[in-house]
């Protein structure tokens, strides 16, 4: 059975559990009408049934490979990500200023949680990307906001977050990875960053990559870590990507499940990066792109909840064995596989409530600047 965006579902927690219409009230959000939220909504359904769906089985049996350095994608996958960026679904809630869309993040969040029912291989890349805009809108300079954002909020270009190494992955603070002030306001990054979910892709025109590391006289521990915005490709004078920047993928993972979204090892030899943000500041600005993972994840987890439950039924309704008290039937006239299948569909709506509700604060948190609603987004982050 192929997955069906259950868009139906998303019209109601929005309207009646999540509380869309508050925010559509308010003066930033009041462009999201209900014709609006319908059209999204309806499109990105078309979306992932008609494109992306028939992309998750060809990701999982041809991964993403390492071939002479260029990371070869998953069949479909090119012309999934291009449906993607041309349908402005990484713009839907980046700044109108850079040629976002500007909606609420309760319909970005809808729309990934569809994308990720539907091929979450695929939709792991621009929900990367969607964290980045966000943090450098929040950390970044002018000028790096102007050369950069744009490009990412259009999908011409794809953004990562690199954070772990081989010997600090919960100990942040140990990572070893340098960056060395080249005197002109650019710095030399060197090191190697490991399971970097979409570290490259040989349909992008360039990937940024958002990579922590310290300063020659750092502090040790996460007091002395820095951010730094480093493009595999360096951008010309006109922002078109240009030579190499000492960026390379050195494997990728093997992975149970998830083929078609490679996982890298990263090496930067030298590269040249900007710093976003302060000196030694740099986990707060990927704490902000990491905030927006967090909700997008549980997002994530719910679409895929989804589509199991959407595969369930489906075997439950032609698989036959024995008699059942409904007759000689499939097995679904079992009370308890009805039992069973009941109580998945009931768990996943409420935390599919759950994520909108978040979400829905952090639009309210956003619109109106009452504090209130950004405690109830923060205490309902890690539960979603």
């Amino acid at each position: 059975m192929a997955y069906r965006a259950p868009v139906a579902e998303f019209r109601f927690i929005l309207e009646h559990v999540a509380g869309l219409p508050d925010v559509v009230a308010t003066e930033r959000f009041a462009e999201a009408t209900d014709d609006v939220t319908a059209a999204i909504l309806d499109g990105a359904g078309r979306l992932c049934d008609e494109v992306l769906a028939p992309l998750q089985r060809p990701g999982d049996l041809h991964p993403a490979r390492l071939e002479n350095g260029v990371v070869r994608t998953s069949p479909g996958y090119a012309e999934g990500y291009r449906a993607i960026a041309e349908g402005g679904w990484v713009a839907l809630s980046a700044p109108p200023e850079h040629g976002g869309m500007g909606l609420p993040t309760a319909l970005s969040t809808a729309v990934n949680d569809m994308m990720s029912g539907a091929c979450l291989s695929l939709q792991l890349n621009p929900l990367l990307t969607q964290g980045q805009i966000e943090a450098l809108c929040h950390h970044a300079s002018d000028e790096i906001q102007a050369l950069y954002l744009p490009r990412l909020i259009a999908g011409d270009w794809s953004g990562t977050m690199n954070l772990t190494e081989a010997q600090a992955g919960s100990d942040v603070g140990a990572l070893k990875t340098r960056a060395v002030p080249n005197g002109d306001g650019t710095y030399a990054v060197t090191g190697q960053k490991v399971y970097i979910t979409w570290g490259d892709a040989d349909f992008m025109e360039n990937v940024i990559h958002l990579v922590l590391a310290r300063l020659p006289d750092a502090p040790e521990g996460t007091r002395g870590i820095s951010l730094f915005l480093v493009p595999r490709n360096l951008p010309d004078a006109d922002g078109r990507p240009g030579v190499d920047n000492g960026v390379k993928v050195v494997s990728l993972e093997h992975k149970l499940g998830l083929h078609g979204s490679p996982t890298a090892l990263m090496e930067f030899d030298g590269a040249t990066g900007w710093m976003v943000g302060a000196p030694n500041k740099g986990m707060a600005g990927m704490f902000t792109m990491m905030n927006n993972a967090r909700l997008g994840v549980g997002a994530q987890g719910v679409g895929v909840a989804e589509a199991a439950f959407q595969q369930a039924l489906a075997y439950a309704g032609e698989r036959r064995q024995g008699p059942t008290p409904m007759g000689d039937g499939p097995i679904i006239g079992h009370a308890d596989v009805r039992r069973m299948l009941a109580g998945m569909k009931a768990e996943i709506f409420a935390a599919r409530a759950i994520a909108l509700s978040c979400a829905v604060a952090a639009d309210m948190a956003e619109a109106s600047g009452e504090p209130d609603w950004a405690a109830r987004a923060a205490f309902l982050t890690p539960i979603i």
